[in-house]
């Protein structure tokens, strides 16, 4: 880009560095955050100061970052510079950058690291360079010097091989992600330096490479995240060699399959792992059908895993599934569980009744429905359960629902929600134990003696209720919004209230009986619920002020002058661009300041009007048509004139009058892109002096030669001369 260079060369020379930074990052002027991205640009802008604390220069072009790019912006905390074309860095780059905190070089094409660019960066906590072309991290660590890293970002689609020796230097970390889809080569014990990290990311598809690493990571990681590997048959140990106590207490596996003998074998291999506490799978593919090893399963001794959640996951061969018989004796410590999103309809009843130590169990949005609960919820299942969530299934029936409910005798917390149950029976039975009932979004028109007495929370919002008359002894929260209730719940029923949430319902006012016997310690309603009337006003005032400040705006930035300026442009632009020569009256029409009239009607007309052969001139005294709208009367004079003089001075620039008529008279004469304009200075008067808004006429005097007039009266006869001779053009 050799000419983007010379024409930056070129402006340059013209402009000072911070005039070039301003032209090329607007946002860079006196600001702390500055904001180039998506902006084009090749290069690093010159011009930073050490008051900017943010820099992006994302999406953009950059290809390479030189020594002094960034030598002056000592105070930069955040550096972006993903989504370019970097593909060298000078090796002292970086160097004056020592209170930097964040680094983005992600999505470029570096095609190495080099630990010289990081070594002064001694404040970095985050740094990112995934997405670049590098094969590997060298010989070495490119980290070393970095004391303070807490997250790191790594790797690509290219990426390949870690080796001893890449992660030197690094103690702690609370996050580790590593693109590594097509990593095949691994050194055993290069993640073995760094001795804490909460969470670890890796993508990968090698299998061998998995357990090498899992191995490495025992005693450092608290929870590794495994993406779009494909479990294979592994018979190593995964804590060979590996002594007591671990770290790991959460493994997840995303956007992974697994095939039936490796589900057998991983879940042997990882009883192994005794301090893992949680396994989620999370959009992965169970490929088989449930024909597991559940001998060896067994043969291996209780898990030690107490969550286990499962969602969004798909089995192709569902219709072929087994019935899980086998696994009875890995769930009976198990404490949560969650299958979520994943299509479930039942769970075996032999199976359930295993489930011993659970407290937690989350089916939402799955495929349940009352013909197949029964099973699901036999009696004697899920003996300890407390919390229940079968939102978002296909529940029909609040009875029966009810009815399986109670072979829970534990069970204190139960959602039912976005269930279409339709229809409420007037009693019902449920557990004793329970306090929290959520049944919204479930179409119920009524609440009837089937809500049970004995609950602390209720939940019934974006139901169609149009009354609530329950008696809830106990009731502490009660929430009822998005009803059409008219009327507050009368506080008699419900003594022992704390908190309700009644917004988006049909309330218009509160009378006092309605509150008498409650104290309301915190109501949250909206504004407009509370104090309709006084909404309504302060709207109508505001709206004033709104208007009030836009025509204090309008009057302060010209806007009336803007709006009458495209009137009169658009009536302009539909008349002919010059009128035939015989519509042709005068020689010049004059534009001048009444404080510069003596000179103009005393001295230049009588010069020009008593020439041989005289000028004829039309002056807005003398010419202009009574009655008519002045700026008729100048677009007309403008079109009926061979030339404008324009009288300039710093009355003519104060006056608002010439103003005016300077305004809609450039617009015919610069919209022609003609000669028909001639300048002449009373005296001498920079052009940065005009208003910004004549932006036409400011450019015309920059590019324009103009007539000064002279005090020396031997000078004045030329100026005569070329004044005619400029008519006469």
């Amino acid at each position: 880009t050799w000419q983007a260079w010379a024409l930056y060369m070129v402006l340059a020379a013209n402009l000072s560095e911070e005039q070039v930074l301003k032209q090329a990052c607007p946002s860079c002027d006196a600001t702390q955050l500055c904001n180039c991205s998506s902006m084009g640009l090749d290069f690093i802008p010159p011009g930073l100061t050490g008051k900017i604390t943010m820099l992006n220069l994302a999406h953009n072009r950059i290809k390479h970052i030189r020594s002094q790019d960034l030598q002056q912006a000592v105070n930069l905390r955040a550096l972006l510079l993903q989504f370019n074309k970097i593909s060298s860095i000078d090796e002292d780059s970086f160097d004056s950058l020592g209170k930097l905190e964040l680094l983005d070089l992600s999505n470029n094409s570096l095609a190495h690291l080099s630990p010289v660019w990081f070594g002064h960066l001694l404040s970095l906590q985050h740094l990112h360079l995934q997405g670049n072309s590098y094969r590997d991290l060298g010989g070495s660590s490119p980290f070393s010097r970095l004391r303070n890293l807490s997250s790191l970002h790594l790797g690509n689609a290219q990426f390949s091989t870690i080796r001893q020796g890449n992660f030197e230097g690094i103690v702690v970390l609370n996050k580790l992600w590593i693109d590594g889809g097509n990593l095949s080569q691994y050194e055993p014990g290069s993640l073995k330096p760094i001795k804490m990290i909460k969470h670890m990311i890796i993508n990968l598809r090698n299998t061998n490479v998995f357990s090498a690493i899992v191995r490495d990571l025992l005693h450092s990681v608290t929870w590794l995240e495994v993406r779009e590997i494909k479990l294979d048959i592994e018979k190593k140990s995964l804590v060979q060699n590996s002594t007591l106590p671990f770290r790991m207490r959460k493994l997840t596996f995303k956007d992974s399959s697994i095939t039936d003998e490796y589900f057998s074998r991983i879940m042997v291999l990882l009883k192994e792992i005794t301090s893992l506490q949680e396994i989620e799978a999370i959009d992965c593919v169970l490929e088989g059908k449930g024909e597991w090893d559940t001998r060896e399963i067994e043969r291996s001794g209780e898990s030690f895993v107490e969550t286990v959640s499962v969602i969004n996951v798909m089995i192709p061969n569902f219709h072929l599934f087994f019935d899980l018989e086998g696994i009875e004796s890995q769930v009976k410590k198990l404490k949560s569980l969650s299958i979520v999103s994943s299509k479930v309809f039942m769970v075996p009843c032999n199976l359930a009744k295993n489930f011993l130590s659970l407290l937690y169990l989350d089916f939402h949005d799955n495929l349940l429905g009352n013909n197949r609960l029964d099973e699901t919820i036999c009696k004697t299942a899920w003996p300890s359960l407390q919390t229940l969530n079968l939102s978002q299934n296909s529940l029909k029936s609040l009875k029966q629902t009810a009815n399986t409910i109670t072979h829970l005798p534990k069970l204190i917390n139960l959602d039912i929600s976005q269930n279409n149950f339709g229809e409420i029976p007037d009693a019902c039975e449920w557990p004793e134990t329970l306090k929290y009932l959520n049944l919204s979004s479930t179409q119920i028109p009524k609440l009837t003696a089937c809500i049970p007495r004995s609950l602390e929370v209720l939940d019934v919002s974006a139901n169609n209720l149009r009354e609530f008359e329950l008696q809830l002894p106990f009731l502490k929260e009660l929430y009822l919004a998005r009803n059409q209730l008219k009327t507050l719940p009368g506080a008699a029923p419900i003594p022992n209230l704390v908190s309700m949430s009644i917004r988006r319902n049909k309330l218009n006012s509160f009378s006092r009986e309605e509150f008498e016997g409650m104290q309301v310690g915190a109501v949250h309603l909206s504004l407009m619920e509370c104090h309709r009337s006084l909404v309504v006003s302060l709207i109508c005032v505001l709206v004033f002020l709104v208007v009030l400040i836009l025509v204090a705006i309008g009057h302060k930035y010209h806007a009336v002058w803007y709006l009458r300026m495209t009137w009169a442009w658009l009536q302009a632009k539909r008349k002919p661009k010059r009128g035939p020569a015989k519509d042709i009256c005068y020689d010049a029409f004059v534009s001048y300041s009444e404080n510069d009239s003596e000179w103009v009607e005393n001295i230049m007309v009588r010069e020009l009007e008593q020439a041989c052969p005289p000028f004829r001139l039309c002056l807005h005294k003398r010419d202009f048509v009574p009655g008519k709208w002045i700026v008729d009367n100048i677009i007309d004079s403008i079109e009926k004139s061979h030339k404008t003089l324009f009288v300039l001075s710093e009355h003519f620039v104060q006056s608002e009058w010439c103003k005016y008529e300077l305004d809609f008279s450039h617009f015919r004469l610069f919209d022609e892109n003609n000669d028909a304009a001639i300048l002449i200075l009373l005296e001498p008067i920079q052009s940065k002096t005009i208003p910004k808004r004549f932006c036409k006429l400011r450019k015309f005097m920059n590019t324009k030669t103009y007539l000064e007039w002279p005090l020396e009266e031997q000078q004045q006869e030329v100026f005569w001369e070329n004044l005619k001779g400029a008519l006469k053009s």
